[in-house]
């Protein structure tokens, strides 16, 4: 049997911090979408045709040791605005969530697009200022210098880059549950969208 939980929200809300805390409460399995995006922008920036990269992804694509720097993220959601490079990477996707056993993959697109008809949808969200001082303190922590006020801007940025873009931009799906995560512990959000994930098998089940 197959159980799909897609978690979609915009960068650093925590959506892949409570993808990996839901996936091991479950034993499902688990994929981050983002970092197929962030590999295919790791290649563009080294001189890659990102069409091309995004169809010859492959697995040691995204064990890069550079998928997490502020340069990848920037280019990761430019070349996510490639229609035929979210082509390229659907059927990936779609294969890994109809897995047997249960999958959960977090992304921008997955509830939406990627899979509608998933069992669960959550959107997870935060304000801007949250989620840049999250990824401030992130990059500090990794000895990247940089400050408040750019990473600020990159969160700005990059939120209207992903909801402003023609294919597949970023926004809940209809049924999707809402977690606001501006305010809560990473306990009380794993909790909370347990909590939800619950609820959708046991309406599952009825």
């Amino acid at each position: 049997m197959s159980f799909t939980i897609a978690i979609d929200g915009p960068a650093a809300a925590g959506k892949g911090t409570i993808s990996r805390a839901v996936a091991a409460h479950y034993g499902f399995a688990h994929l981050d979408t983002g970092l197929l995006y962030r590999a295919v922008g790791a290649r563009h920036l080294a001189g890659a045709d990102p069409v091309e990269a995004a169809r010859t992804l492959t697995a040691a694509d995204l064990e890069a040791g550079n998928l997490r720097t502020p340069d990848v993220a920037q280019a990761a959601s430019k070349v996510a605005a490639i229609p035929e490079v979210r082509a390229a990477l659907v059927d990936f996707q779609r294969a890994f969530a109809r897995r047997a056993g249960g999958a959960v993959l977090d992304g921008r697109d997955i509830g939406t697009v990627i899979c509608p008809e998933a069992e669960a949808k959550l959107f997870v969200i935060a304000s801007p200022e949250v989620r840049a001082e999250r990824r401030y303190r992130e990059l500090r922590e990794k000895g990247v210098e940089t400050d408040f006020a750019t990473v600020l801007e990159d969160v700005k940025e990059r939120d209207a880059r992903d909801m402003g873009r023609a294919d597949a931009p970023l926004r809940p799906a209809d049924d999707a549950v809402e977690l606001d995560t501006s305010h809560l512990s990473i306990d009380e959000a794993v909790a909370t969208a347990i909590a939800a994930v619950d609820q959708a098998m046991k309406e599952r089940m009825t």
